[in-house]
């Protein structure tokens, strides 16, 4: 029995060799195909850490959920004819692919709504000009929420102390150490965005602080990096 140990070790590990092969043999709409029916986070998240074959599939923007206004139905998969239809369909994780640039696709939060967009979760928002009337644009609630390219507005009225791009309400659970939430906490990250309007850019009534801010000033424009973070 001892002398078929080595055997057995050496056809596991030539049987696990031989299905990386077979799998990597498949084309890039294959691979692709099968990444599409798995759930962002974690599975399409975990694939992307195997390879740079992997991460480049796993992260297409052929995976990504997309705005097209002239789609009269919703026959073609992933495809939606308005903005507010895809952020309904969209899991944890999922990208919304609304345009190139922040102007081609308005998201209008009309009075009454307490935000335009709530984020429970961790996911990206970029390309995306967002306007509310009164109250909030984003309203950020828990997860990693990541902010790229986007046009923030708010209305500028006697009202406008009640208006703020960025609301968030995260707080830790208790009992979780410092080190952690640093790494894994609850977090929104601002890039290269345009805000204005409102009585501030960012409100918080959690535990997250304003930090790293950086600002760059054009002749019609005001364009932020910023994160709100644990300390």
């Amino acid at each position: 029995m001892e002398a078929g140990q080595p055997k057995l070790k050496k056809l596991a590990k030539r049987g696990k060799n031989s299905y990386n092969c077979q799998i990597n043999n498949l084309d890039d709409g294959c691979l692709m195909l099968i990444f599409s029916f798995l759930c962002p986070i974690p599975d399409r998240y975990n694939t992307a850490l195997v390879c740079r074959r992997w991460r480049f599939l796993a992260c297409h923007p052929r995976l990504w959920l997309r705005v097209d206004r002239s789609v009269n139905d919703l026959s073609e998969p992933g495809v939606y004819p308005k903005i507010e239809t895809a952020v309904a369909a969209a899991r944890p994780g999922d990208t919304i692919g609304a345009g190139e640039l922040p102007d081609d696709t308005t998201l209008i939060c009309s009075r009454g709504s307490e935000s335009a967009l709530e984020f429970l979760a961790t996911c990206k928002l970029a390309n995306l000009t967002v306007r509310a009337e009164l109250g909030c644009c984003l309203l950020h609630r828990g997860g990693r929420l990541t902010i790229d390219g986007c046009i923030l507005q708010c209305e500028s009225n006697p009202l406008d102390h009640l208006s703020h791009a960025i609301v968030t309400t995260a707080s830790p659970p208790d009992g979780v150490p410092a080190a952690a939430l640093k790494k894994n906490g609850d977090c929104v990250t601002v890039m290269r965005t345009r805000i204005e309007g409102g009585a501030k850019a960012v409100l918080t009534s959690g535990t997250l602080s304003l930090q790293q801010v950086r600002v760059i000033y054009t002749r019609t424009s005001l364009y932020f990096w910023f994160s709100v973070e644990h300390t």
